[in-house]
């Protein structure tokens, strides 16, 4: 992918139809049933789609820190794969079937304690879709940024399946009133959870190192923090395969510190931090990170 060509304008592949099917498949048999399916899936997406196997060979190199064998881009789309159809049971709500840990809840306990709204920067990295879900479980009001339309085959096949209160808890990046929502809902000293590995559109972007190359990085939710002065945390939900999920909650920073006129330079650091970890989780669990295209080929705008 270049710069003309943002992830943002790649559609999903596959039917509604299919989704449906799949939803039905895994909620009538079963996981394991369900996990048979993939098998063909992933061949197919292997074969047929030549651009995302170049750019997971890329990101796997680096990650691996070797050549990758046939057998790490195979298990990079199955783990992918797995945490699409994980969705249909996070969303339904059945936890049951999974062993899940969440490491560092207290820390998010702690926050919303004091009275204080909180930034919860994850990255298209396992599974974000299982905090979401999870976060009633845990009495944690999360509110979520995210797009809806480029993936709108698996979204509109799942949705009727979500707890309608946390339908209303979804903010669309880009509308009229997505900033005073993000402003309304950390005043209520809740969680806003959003992604800062992918830049959309237009939007500006910070030049970091990221695997020892420069790739670029959105300013945006560090820019969000910076204003409103909000602490951030880190949030990765990592897929160890079979059953299990382990939620990781970090503190990342406090209390963003500095005038608009240093705001630039705050942010390239702390963005920079954050591909720091970002890359120590990738390399923690390499086959996690679903960035399908080539994500050192941008330049910041």
């Amino acid at each position: 992918m270049n710069a003309k060509t943002p992830w943002l304008d790649y559609r999903e592949r596959g039917s509604r139809g299919a989704t449906r099917f799949m939803k039905w498949l895994a909620l009538r048999c079963g996981r394991r049933v369900a996990r048979l399916l993939l098998v063909p899936i992933c061949g197919y997406f292997l074969a047929f789609s030549p651009r995302a196997r170049t750019t997971s060979r890329q990101y796997l190199a680096l990650a691996l820190g070797r050549a990758p064998r046939f057998t790490d881009l195979w298990r990079h789309y199955f783990t992918f794969a797995t945490t699409v159809l994980d969705r249909v049971y996070f969303i339904a709500g059945q936890f049951e079937r999974f062993d899940i840990e969440v490491k560092g809840v207290d820390l998010l306990r702690r926050t919303l304690a004091r009275g204080r709204g909180c930034l919860l920067l994850g990255a298209h990295l396992g599974s974000f879709e299982l905090m979401r879900t999870l976060a009633p479980e845990h009495e944690l009001p999360v509110n979520v940024v995210m797009y809806e339309d480029n993936a709108a085959n698996i979204t509109g096949v799942l949705n009727p399946l979500l707890d309608p209160a946390l339908r209303t808890r979804i903010i669309v990046p880009g509308e009229v009133d997505t900033m005073l929502r993000i402003s309304e809902c950390l005043a209520r000293g809740e969680l806003v959870g959003l992604l800062g590995d992918r830049c959309a559109g237009s939007e500006k972007a910070v030049m970091c190192r990221f695997f020892g190359r420069e790739a670029a990085f959105p300013q945006g939710p560090l820019l969000l923090a910076h204003s409103l002065r909000v602490p951030v945390m880190l949030l990765a939900g990592l897929y160890e395969g079979g059953r299990r999920y382990v939620i990781y909650v970090e503190p990342f920073c406090d209390e963003p510190a500095g005038d608009r006129a240093g705001r630039a330079a705050w942010i390239g650091e702390w963005a920079q931090r954050y591909a720091e970890r970002l890359e120590h989780f990738c390399r923690t669990a390499p086959y996690n990170w679903f960035n399908f295209y080539d994500f050192w080929s941008r330049s910041p705008r």
